[in-house]
């Protein structure tokens, strides 16, 4: 069908590629706490449905410093600010030291607008410090909030940002001060512009790799730049899938691309390889594309199967984020041997007439007759793999030789490193992850040196009854207690506040006292920590808690605050839920820590399945993967090295030396296996496996290698790291095939042998008894 559809083939290709392109416009760029956890948990529904679309608000910073920016020219042109955002869609209200002060100088002469003087400005900043030590820290710095729905979505953060950017020179502000545009909002809207800038490189650095890689290892067969296209066609088609499945781009799904051109580009070298064989054998294209599809087109599917039961066990994690990735990687690589199979095998067959055509060819020609230059070539070719191959023999005689020490070793170090990775710690706060000259990182960092961290606790509570005394006073008291006692909880902030502050600094005690002061309180405020008639919040401040204790820290801060709740118990009726961005992480180190061990552990059920479902042969299902196991325990000790940190992406790494790395091991057993059915002893066939396959799979495995490469050059720490361990551990794994596995096969192999030998001596005693018994 193929062969004789070529042209149509290529056509259903190309209107896949169009329809691939409108997939891709539907992929979304995401950053935030919905890729660590999942939306149908119990903690997310709170954080999500209670916390942020009722309460949550996050702000657009401006912060402005100078010599002193407690003057009248100042104020003025944070006054023109205010009123230029005021009418911007999205934007909930705006905070700033000058609407304070218009409403603390109407309360004092009855109008609503800017003293004239400096003298009348500070005297008011310094009359009501507990209200301005917010918003002026000191005397060089001042903070603007403008402030959004804590679920306005990614157009309206960027809308509020860009009119907000656009609105300060408008403003006027004075010469000789520093405008910096920043908060959360504006360094994930700058995340996500350089997650998807980055993208570009790292498929371009990818592309190039491989052109590098198949110059030096592939060199062998005609155009053999075309694995690449190839590839990068399986590419085009897994981006729009992945916008028509919906799997966001997210700084974990962004690496499975160069992962993918690593793995995938195999497929393409298998056909392509194979089929250069048979064309050359046969000399005719259509039967060698039959065979190629026949022979090839099976085997590589296999390996595609083991890969995928690797990548499968990625949907264990509890970490959204994590699942994406195990279906981007899953659909790439189907994407990918489609491409292989279909595209790649049609391209060759055309090609082949046009093969004299090669410009590349053509020159050479003109240095070289083509029949002397084709005979050098192909002997310095199969020199260099006869080269390989004997130094990949003597390492064979070596370690089958001192096969005990080998063993030994191997297994030491694979305890050795599952005891280390213990130790090995997590990294889960976002801000370590991305570029650390980032600009807007930059800027978030020094507002929070300025102003202190702006982590928070927040307590959701429900009651019977919003304007309840004893509720309020409830609060009250356990606010200032958690205040006291914790020194990680530096401020609380409530309805009570607000209560208070229009009655005196006390609580009414009624409830229709608190109904008449709820009345006068803004809107815009009240809607922070009041919802209808049966839900307040309660936030408890506590600075930079996500660097300073760590997740650990905060989910022991927690514990606490439970424990004192129970401790000082609210009225009845009252119920309270601990929620909040730094909650949300505290499921993420649980995922991290139990879950990656889940991932591993069924990545090997699942491979191991596979291998006996395919062999029917406890050995042939346990060979490949006990070296796997090995290099999975010496990754850990390598990270521990390195003191390379546990993130959502390097948690994957169990299921990716499985899937990837059990390729290397099938290939070898299979061709140890072939030979020994040809009658060859162990020893004999395993020398041949080595010396044979073995160039072969050192190939596959630098185009993997230099695949993966790609990652170092992210300008993102976690996916840099996640390169470096990812090569490391290709190379460990394609070490374990060469070291590892030789001696472990012929050590299981020749028990199995002599375990049959023995049955067998035994069946033919029981059956000389059983003669013997009735002759007589």
């Amino acid at each position: 069908m193929i062969q004789n559809n070529r042209f149509s083939v290529l056509i259903v290709a190309f209107l896949f590629i169009i329809i691939a392109v409108q997939g891709a416009q539907l992929i979304e760029m995401k950053s935030g706490t919905e890729t660590f956890v999942g939306k149908d948990s119990s903690l997310y529904q709170n954080y999500d449905h209670l916390y942020k679309n009722i309460f949550q608000t996050q702000s657009i910073v401006v912060m402005v410093e100078g010599n002193d920016v407690r003057n009248a020219d100042l104020m003025g042109a944070v006054d023109r600010l205010e009123h230029q955002l005021a009418a911007t869609d999205g934007v909930i209200e705006t905070t700033s030291p000058a609407s304070l002060i218009k409403t603390i100088n109407y309360k004092m002469t009855g109008r609503y607008e800017l003293p004239e003087t400096n003298e009348e400005i500070e005297a008011i900043i310094d009359g009501n410090p507990d209200i301005f030590s917010q918003i002026i820290p000191d005397n060089t710095h001042m903070l603007i909030s403008v402030v959004m729905a804590g679920s306005a979505n990614d157009k309206t953060q960027q809308d509020i940002l860009t009119a907000t950017e656009n609105a300060v020179p408008f403003a006027e502000f004075p010469p000789s001060y520093n405008i910096i545009v920043t908060g959360d909002p504006a360094f994930q809207i700058s995340m996500n512009a350089e997650m998807n800038s980055s993208m570009g490189v790292l498929l371009g650095l990818s592309a190039i790799f491989m052109v590098i890689v198949l110059l030096l290892v592939f060199r062998h067969v005609r155009w053999c730049l075309l694995p690449l296209p190839v590839v990068l066609l399986g590419i085009v088609y897994t981006f729009g899938a992945m916008g028509y499945v919906g799997i966001p781009m997210s700084m974990v799904s962004m690496s499975a691309f160069p992962i993918l051109i690593g793995v995938g580009i195999d497929y393409a070298i298998q056909f392509h390889n194979r089929l250069e064989e048979e064309l050359q054998d046969k000399g005719n294209k259509t039967r060698a594309v039959i065979e190629t599809v026949k022979h090839t087109g099976p085997a590589v599917l296999i390996a595609l199967v083991m890969t995928a039961l690797g990548f499968f066990s990625l949907f264990t994690s509890t970490v959204p984020m994590i699942q994406d990735f195990g279906k981007l990687l899953l659909i790439g690589i189907v994407m990918c041997y489609l491409s292989s199979i279909f595209v790649g095998v049609v391209t060759i067959s055309l090609f082949d007439s046009y093969s004299d055509k090669n410009p590349l060819r053509k020159i050479a020609n003109k240095i070289k007759p083509a029949d002397s230059e084709t005979k050098k070539k192909h002997e310095e070719d199969s020199g260099s793999d006869r080269l390989i191959g004997r130094i990949l023999q003597k390492i064979t005689d070596v370690t089958i030789k001192y096969d005990v020490i080998v063993l030994g070793i191997a297994c030491l170090l694979c305890v050795s490193g599952i005891y280390l990775d213990q130790s090995v710690p997590i990294q889960t706060d976002v801000q370590k992850f991305v570029p650390q000259d980032m600009l807007s990182l930059v800027d978030l960092k020094h507002m929070g040196d300025i102003m202190g961290g702006s982590d928070e606790l927040n307590l959701i509570i429900k009651v019977e009854d919003t304007a309840s005394p004893e509720v309020l006073k409830w609060i009250d008291q356990f606010s200032e207690h958690e205040v006291a006692t914790s020194s990680h909880i530096y401020s609380a902030s409530s309805i009570v506040s607000l209560v208070k502050e229009r009655n005196d600094g006390v609580i009414p005690d009624t409830s229709q006292e608190i109904e008449d002061i709820y009345s006068e309180i803004p809107d815009a405020q009240k809607d922070r920590y009041m919802y209808g008639k049966n839900m307040l919040l309660l936030n408890f401040n506590i600075g930079n808690a996500v660097s300073d204790i760590k997740v650990i820290g905060i989910k022991e801060l927690t514990n606490i605050v439970k424990q004192d709740m129970q401790w000082m118990p609210g009225p009845p009726g009252v119920t309270a839920t601990i929620t909040g961005n730094s909650v949300v992480f505290i499921e993420v180190i649980t995922a991290l820590t139990s879950g990656r061990v889940a991932m591993t552990f069924l990545g090997l059920v699942l491979v191991l399945a596979g291998l006996y479902i395919v062999y029917r042969d406890w050995v042939k299902a346990l060979v490949p993967i006990i070296p796997m196991v090995i290099v999975i325990g010496w990754s850990g000790g390598i990270m521990s090295y390195l003191n390379i940190s546990y993130t959502p992406l390097t948690a994957t790494l169990g299921a990716l030396i499985l899937g990837v790395g059990s390729e290397y091991a099938v290939l070898m057993m299979e061709r140890y296996f072939e030979e020994k059915d040809k009658g060859q002893s162990p020893m004999e066939a395993i020398h041949m496996a080595s010396s044979k396959i073995g160039s072969a799979i050192v190939a596959s495995g630098a185009t993997t290698v230099f695949g993966f490469m790609a990652l170092l050059a992210s300008p993102f720490p976690m996916i840099a790291d996640f390169g470096k361990v990812t090569v490391i551990d290709v190379l460990l794994a394609l070490l374990a095939t060469f070291v590892v596995f030789p001696p472990l096969i012929i050590v299981l192999d020749t028990w199995r042998d002599k375990r049959k030998g023995i049955r067998t001596a035994e069946n033919e005693t029981e059956i000389i008894k059983q003669i013997k018994g009735a002759e007589i």
